[in-house]
């Protein structure tokens, strides 16, 4: 039997998931976990390099686990694991480190795009971060990263310092591809020329646990014309194309080509069909929610599986570099 390729893919706990994060990643991980040997970790570590309130964490960290088994990911076909369970991530974040020359992490334009975000808190780990995600995925010697458009510079990074490391103390790590995701671009609902983002706040978002009726007053309150605008169409027209119904998405597009919209109505049934595409996830997320102790037990066995490979990585970087005596 053919032995799968490994892809490795995270996401930060910091708060709820809206439709943009669905469409962006949890559901190309359902469909993944199918095709490959797929790691797919909560970045607790990384989400913490920005502002955040720390009595929330824990909770962050178990509700995107509940988002992760709720949306499908199944613990038996894929590793579902936190970051930080498994303290080899840093300890190879800390040797790569002393390859990493200073100037690739700081023409990184996250890392400028961040610090203007919280120019308050320019911390080490906002800089660092491209560091420890390469650790992340090069660990497990990844084959590949699903990633957005976004993402591609962090994953060249990760290629060139498995280089860096593979040239200084012999061939260990594979250089992994950007296993780009076709990701529809869903818009802020009150700013159809901005991605949907939590950053702009609540209202700008739907999330994947919202409940119908918030979701019907989201959608309500959300950008609409009187005029032809393309940007709003647009917005409208990717949310049919991602969740409308057949017989919805044939009615209302018509209509955007007559020029002939009835937004109210538009809203409504959009409401409607993105409420229902969520419908199975809320009713299994509320029912996994009762039995908190089988979540942290998937993430626990998650975390053993992962720290067999994690150590046995670490172990033949130690000895290469030279810290492990004989």
């Amino acid at each position: 039997m053919t032995k799968k390729q490994t892809i490795f893919s995270a996401i930060q706990p910091s708060g709820e998931l809206h439709i943009g994060n669905y469409l962006g990643a949890l559901k190309n991980f359902v469909e993944l976990q199918d095709k490959y040997d797929c790691f797919f970790f909560i970045a607790d570590y990384h989400s913490i390099s920005g502002e955040y309130n720390p009595k929330e964490k824990s909770k962050q960290i178990f509700d995107l686990a509940l988002d992760f088994l709720a949306i499908g990911l199944d613990p038996q076909k894929c590793t579902i694991a936190v970051q930080s369970q498994i303290p080899e991530h840093t300890e190879l974040a800390w040797i790569f480190n002393t390859v990493t020359p200073l100037a690739e992490l700081q023409r990184m334009t996250q890392f400028k795009d961040k610090s203007q975000n919280q120019d308050q808190n320019i911390n080490m780990g906002l800089l660092d971060y491209p560091v420890l995600q390469a650790a992340d995925i090069l660990i497990y010697k990844a084959y590949g990263v699903p990633v957005g458009q976004d993402q591609i510079q962090h994953i060249e990074l990760t290629r060139k310092i498995a280089r860096f490391f593979n040239n200084k103390f012999g061939e260990t790590f594979p250089e992994p591809k950007d296993l780009i995701t076709k990701t529809p671009k869903i818009m802020s609902l009150i700013d159809p020329t901005k991605k949907m983002s939590k950053s702009h706040g609540k209202k700008s978002c739907i999330g994947i646990n919202d409940e119908p009726e918030m979701i019907k007053k989201k959608m309500r309150k959300a950008v609409s014309t009187t005029e032809y605008n393309e940007d709003i169409y647009s917005f409208y027209a990717s949310l049919l194309e991602n969740f409308g119904t057949e017989k919805n998405k044939k009615y209302f597009l018509e209509q955007f080509k007559n020029k002939d919209i009835k937004f109210s109505e538009l809203k409504d049934a959009l409401a409607e069909d993105i409420s229902n595409h969520f419908k199975d996830f809320r009713e299994k997320r509320k029912e996994l929610e009762k039995d908190p102790e089988k979540v942290k037990n998937i993430l626990s066995e998650g975390a053993e599986k992962a720290r067999v490979i994690a150590k046995k990585t670490m172990r033949e970087v130690k000895e290469k570099v030279g810290v492990i005596m004989g």
